[in-house]
């Protein structure tokens, strides 16, 4: 191996906080939204969704710009990673790994996750790139970000139909990590297991990958 790719949602970062202050915008109790994200999740539907059934008449794109606007939009700190990702990450490039964060998120996400100064060489996001997850375009521009050749390159993430899926068919290796709803409603899926090269429980499984794969 020679580049780690990486999700951000639910495999770098907790969505907690995300899914928490949409609940708190529109007025509703967390668990409600969050157990409707679990609902559209399960029906193979975009977790936007979720926020549809909430708000039927919304729109998502001006309901962002206000809560951004009343100094309530996005936010991450430390404690929005999940606890293995700074150990991860930093053990990959210390065997000599390239480390590359890309994921379906904002342009202020790709700030946010630069401020906080992770072991990666490069962070950016589908809002920064103009395309998105599960686009051919995408897997494109993580395959000129990885400098590596496909079969080289490892996407971890854990949504088949956004990585593991689009992943494996752009010629990437895939690391599917139980963690978060969707890794966890799908880990013992056949069809992940068909295409997912690894199942990972922890981030700290991919250095011995890295090793093996060497």
């Amino acid at each position: 191996m020679k580049t780690f790719v990486f999700d951000i949602g639910e495999t770098l970062v907790r969505d907690d906080r995300y899914w928490g202050s949409w609940a708190d915008w529109l007025g509703t109790p967390r668990h409600t939204l969050s157990a409707l994200v679990g609902a559209v999740t399960a029906q193979g539907l975009d977790n936007s969704e979720a926020l549809k059934l909430v708000k039927p008449d919304i729109d998502i794109p001006a309901e962002y710009a206000a809560r951004e606007a009343a100094g309530r939009g996005e936010y991450l700190d430390e404690t929005d990673l999940y606890e293995d990702v700074r150990p991860a990450l930093a053990k990959l490039r210390e065997l000599g790994m390239r480390v590359v964060v890309a994921g379906n998120q904002t342009v202020r996400a790709g700030e946010l996750l630069r401020a906080l100064d992770l072991p990666a060489d490069l962070v950016v996001t589908s809002g920064e790139w103009g395309c998105a997850k599960p686009s051919a375009e995408f897997f494109a521009r993580v395959l000129d970000a990885a400098g590596a050749p496909a079969r080289k390159t490892v996407y971890v993430g854990d949504h088949p139909a956004n990585d593991t899926f689009p992943a494996a068919e752009a010629g990437l290796r895939t690391a599917h990590i139980r963690r978060g709803p969707w890794g966890h409603l799908w880990a013992n899926d056949s069809q992940v297991h068909a295409k997912a090269d690894w199942l990972i429980g922890s981030l700290a499984e991919l250095a011995e990958i890295a090793r093996e794969e060497e």
